[in-house]
């Protein structure tokens, strides 16, 4: 069923009226419905065009919208990150996949209900959706529709509106009029399709098989290693882990795989260990650089992750340092340059006492040191994080100079940037990485040594990181989601 407004020639799926609800199952169920109910409005008037070539208006369907209301300055509990509005007034946000969304949302719900004692509304936004985020993942479509009605697809359906996909929220820019709603969350359902899209690209896997505890890396060698281990503990029934996805959306079960390998890999591929609720580990390859460190973030921050981690190598800059030994950032020197229209450089990233206590305690257990010993192997400092691969063959002057001012024990090219979209998006973040070489004293790998070197320290290290991911995970996510990444004004959901 669908309605017509004749002044404006624009169609419409049938309307549905505002709900209000007590229960965050009810709500989130709603929410589903009038979702696909405008994604199949969408689908199928797009499918209807392209068969007859007659175009009967412009069609447009709209993301549904939670919506509160409050009228007092609720008392809640102070410890509590997320969960509660701060000031009484109206707040909203759009909402688009609550299917993949659900648990999330389910529970962000029951918190503002919980809190502040009132109900929540569900109803249809005026924010339309782009037909292009309609169709669900792995769609595909045959034929233009421009040579089929000679029109451009704008004409007949909305498309991506990037006034509608910025970080004016996350960055602290969001401005109102007097009257005007406050956002409940980070993001927008415009926002979070375009990174749903990304990700696609990017990783070649579906959003739906990112887990909540994630693992970037800069080297093939950490990846081998992760398939090697996810596909044993895939086929330990106790072990708790599920299936594990690799590029191409392949899924491989304890009773075998499915589907084909991505034919070529993507710019940065991820591989999924799936665990029930989301709790498993993705490891994705980001490559080189910070332009990919922060492409990437960039994307997952919607999926509203628990934890991320950085687990590579790096460059030792002291003598007393071995190839081989770990490097827990407990801060960074930024000098990436790719966040600074977004988080200039002086703002400080702090560390999260709850993800640093993991890291030691899971190089601890793995490599059977602790207390005073531990120092044999892992140092705590500041990590610099440069955009000049090459930067050893520049004037060594400045740079030493400024590593030395800030006390850096190591050098690499993606974990301050990490790190900065961690504390940017509200995710909680943490850097362990592992010396592969030291320019600065003229300790750099030969091939046959380099080999060696990843053979014998890379499965450790990465195991230390899935550690680190378990004892997280065990973590309520009360403890877990610290304050310190709460901004003045904030919004409630995570």
């Amino acid at each position: 069923m669908s309605r017509q407004t004749p002044e404006l020639g624009v169609i419409y799926p049938e309307p549905r009226g505002s709900e209000t609800f007590t229960d965050p199952d009810a709500a989130v169920a709603s929410l589903c419905e009038r979702y696909e109910q405008a994604t199949r409005f969408l689908c199928q008037s797009f499918a209807d065009v392209m068969r007859t070539g007659r175009v009967r208006g412009r069609f447009r369907a709209t993301y549904p919208e939670i919506a509160l209301v409050t009228d007092t300055f609720a008392p809640v509990d102070s410890r509590l990150a997320y969960g509660h509005v701060a000031a009484p007034g109206i707040y909203t946000t759009t909402v688009t996949r609550p299917d993949l969304f659900r648990n999330y949302l389910t529970q962000q719900i029951g918190l503002l209900i919980d809190n502040h004692g009132v109900p929540v509304t569900i109803r249809q936004s005026s924010t339309p959706i782009p037909l292009h985020f309609a169709f669900g993942p792995g769609a595909t479509v045959e034929g233009s529709i421009e040579d089929r009605i000679g029109r451009p697809l704008r004409d007949v359906f909305d498309v991506p509106d990037l006034a509608l996909t910025d970080d004016r929220i996350v960055n602290g820019l969001s401005e109102r009029g007097e009257g005007d709603a406050r956002p409940l969350a980070l993001f927008t359902a415009q926002r979070i399709d375009y990174s749903l899209a990304r990700l696609s690209h990017y990783t070649a896997t579906w959003a739906e098989h990112f887990q909540n505890f994630v693992v970037f890396t800069n080297y093939q060698f950490y990846v081998d290693e992760f398939t090697a281990f996810s596909r044993a503990a895939v086929a330990d029934r106790a072990s708790g882990y599920t299936a594990f996805v690799e590029p191409g959306n392949r899924i491989t079960t304890a009773e075998g795989s499915t589907g084909e390998p991505a034919a070529r890999l993507p710019q940065m591929p991820a591989y999924h260990l799936i665990r029930e609720g989301g709790a498993g580990i993705t490891l994705v390859n980001i490559g080189v650089g910070p332009s990919n460190a922060k492409t990437i973030t960039d994307h997952v921050a919607v999926l509203r992750p628990h934890a991320w981690l950085m687990l590579g190598h790096c460059a030792g800059l002291r003598h007393s340092q071995s190839l081989g030994d770990y490097v827990l950032a407990h801060g960074y020197l930024r000098e990436d340059h790719v966040l600074d229209d977004d988080l200039p450089a002086w703002v400080p990233i702090p560390a999260l006492a709850e993800i640093q206590v993991a890291l030691e305690t899971a190089v601890a257990e793995i490599t059977g040191l602790e207390g005073y010993e531990l120092k044999k192997v892992m140092r705590t400092g500041t990590v610099a994080t440069i955009d000049d691969r090459n930067w050893e063959l520049r004037d060594q002057s400045g740079p030493v100079h400024r590593l030395s001012l800030s006390r850096a024990i190591a050098l690499d090219m993606e974990s301050g940037t990490i790190a900065a979209n961690g504390y940017r998006f509200r995710v909680p973040y943490g850097t362990l990485l592992c010396i592969s070489d030291k320019p600065l004293h003229g300790e750099l790998k030969l091939p046959g040594m380099a080999t060696r070197f990843y053979t014998r320290q890379v499965a450790q290290h990465l195991r230390i990181g899935i550690r680190a991911l378990e004892l997280l995970r065990e973590m309520p996510d009360e403890r877990l989601h610290s304050r310190k990444l709460r901004s003045f004004e904030e919004t409630a959901f995570l």
